[in-house]
């Protein structure tokens, strides 16, 4: 039996259903969705089904039932009824000025009025026009309309480097997402997606109205493939696979519901003939992060041990770019679990998703901030490995003084992180994440936080990290007894005090004991 092809790259739901492309079928939590809300959000990272999930939406409403057999929605829908839609897309291309956001604006307006074959009369304004084709498309087929959005934030967030810029973008489209608002008696169906929800003050100031089922529990396998469609869908196209090494490569995405996949990270595994690489991670560039990183001297073992309240999973502010809500919304952090507060609402704890992210988000921290020679990072994350493996403190000293003595000077230019603390704590940490191993960052004992703990299969490295001869570092690990956390693990147990010189901006003492 000849197999389906694979839909890698193809957004467009006619396609994949005329050409016989393989196709999970998201059709019922598209019929719940429109069967409950009249005006929705979605946030979810690039890649991950937003477009094709929008252009089933599209296609549901414009009757097109010939593409829906044998899908659960095709006995569900009322096939008689077809609605006029506007599709707004700012998926392809940049908007590099106010002009290019006005151009790209004015153009899929002149596109949805050939779609639907009405001309508007307003020509002054944006706005004008927008609402003025609601009302003619609602006139003219005599059925309200339905409005889908999609990458609605991709403009602004292509110009997030330049605030002043990234504001006006985000002016205009506020004008534009008014007119949803505003004309409610016209509309069936709104449906805006994207990668990152903006604050209520700014670009949903307009929008007040609309319902963000983003972290929605009833709606989180709405994008994505969970263990279930790996293991039944693609069960045919990974004959001979490790499903437990394909786990812990590409899942572990949560929304609430399921553990899902990215899809792109499945169809170019299959396509690569089974070959673990950094699909997803590749495709998109994070320098705008490794800048914020740098800019707000950012404690990286952090991430190892991360907790947020909701309402910072929901806040966007250009004016207040906060590292760790980039990181969840674009992908690159997702939910573990989820904690009430005693008083009320919830702690959202997060992690990185999985292996692919955790060695390819590591390797490019460590290649923008320490050294741009490839060869030798993996060198250096070969020598400690080994040395950890072998519990050879001395390879582990040698191999972190080799580290610091090969970042480039110019990195300490204008900045004065060689005296926090962090910076250096961020360096070796961000290492050793890209090595895969179980890291706890500021692992909280009943006597403290252990700057940063490594757990492996035959020994235990507690460390803590001083700058310019403030206290001892390993006394203090001592004093505070922080070993005695792990004492129950059978383990051996590695007390490492490392103090930093901001001058040399390298170790000055490197101190250890065995518990």
């Amino acid at each position: 039996m000849k197999l389906k092809k694979l839909p890698i790259g193809i957004q467009t739901f006619s396609e994949i259903r005329e050409d016989n492309y393989v196709y999970i079928d998201k059709t019922q939590i598209a019929f719940d969705l429109i069967d409950n809300y009249k005006y929705i959000f979605l946030s979810r990272p690039r890649r991950f089904g937003k477009s094709l999930f929008l252009d089933t939406l599209r296609n549901i409403f414009e009757a097109k039932k010939e593409y829906f057999k044998d899908l659960a929605i095709e006995n569900q829908w009322n096939w008689k009824v077809s609605y006029p839609v506007i599709h707004i897309n700012f998926a392809n291309g940049k908007c590099k000025s106010k002009e290019e956001i006005n151009e790209a604006i004015i153009r899929t307006l002149k596109e949805n009025q050939k779609n639907l074959n009405i001309e508007c009369e307003e020509k002054g304004s944006v706005s004008g026009c927008f609402r003025e084709l609601i009302i003619k498309a609602n006139e003219k087929y005599k059925q309200k309309v339905v409005i889908l959005v999609d990458e609605y934030d991709k403009p602004i967030l292509d110009n997030i480097e330049n605030p002043e810029l990234a504001k006006d973008i985000r002016n205009r489209l506020l004008d534009l997402y008014s007119v949803i608002k505003g004309s409610d008696e016209f509309l069936r169906f709104a449906f805006l997606t994207g990668v990152s929800k903006f604050t209520k003050t700014s670009l949903f100031s307009g929008l007040n109205n609309i319902v963000d089922i983003s972290l929605d529990e009833d709606y989180g396998d709405i994008c994505g493939y969970s263990q279930n469609d790996v293991e039944t869908t693609f069960k045919a196209y990974l004959k001979g696979v490790d499903m437990q090494m394909l786990k812990t490569w590409y899942n572990g995405y949560n929304f609430l519901k399921s553990d899902m996949y990215n899809p792109f990270d499945i169809l170019l595994f299959i396509a690569k003939k089974h070959k673990y690489s950094n699909y997803w991670f590749e495709t998109g560039t994070p320098t705008f992060l490794m800048k914020l990183i740098k800019e707000q001297n950012y404690f990286l073992p952090n991430l190892s041990n991360l907790k947020v309240d909701e309402k910072l999973l929901n806040s966007f502010d250009i004016e207040n770019l906060d590292l760790e809500v980039i990181l969840y919304q674009s992908g690159y952090l997702t939910i573990d679990k989820v904690v009430e507060k005693p008083r009320g609402g919830f702690w959202y704890y997060l992690k990185v998703p999985n292996k692919e992210v955790r060695l390819s988000l590591s390797d490019y921290i460590i290649d923008y901030f320490v050294s741009s020679n490839i060869t030798t990072r993996i060198n250096t994350q070969d020598n400690i490995y080994e040395a950890l493996e072998d519990k050879n403190i001395q390879n582990f000293k040698e191999s972190l003084i080799s580290i610091f003595s090969s970042i480039p000077y110019n990195n300490y230019a204008k900045n004065n992180i060689s005296q926090y603390e962090g910076f250096y704590a961020s360096v070796i940490y961000v290492y050793l994440q890209s090595l895969g191993l179980n890291i706890i960052g500021e692992d909280v004992t009943s006597k403290g936080r252990i700057d940063l703990t490594i757990i492996m299969d035959n020994a235990i490295f507690i460390i803590e990290f001083k700058v310019d001869g403030k206290e001892n570092a390993l006394e203090q690990i001592k004093d505070k007894k922080y070993a005695t956390k792990y004492l129950n693990h059978n383990k051996d147990i590695y007390l490492i005090g490392i103090e930093f010189n901001s001058l040399d901006k390298n170790i000055s003492k490197f101190e250890w004991e065995e518990c």
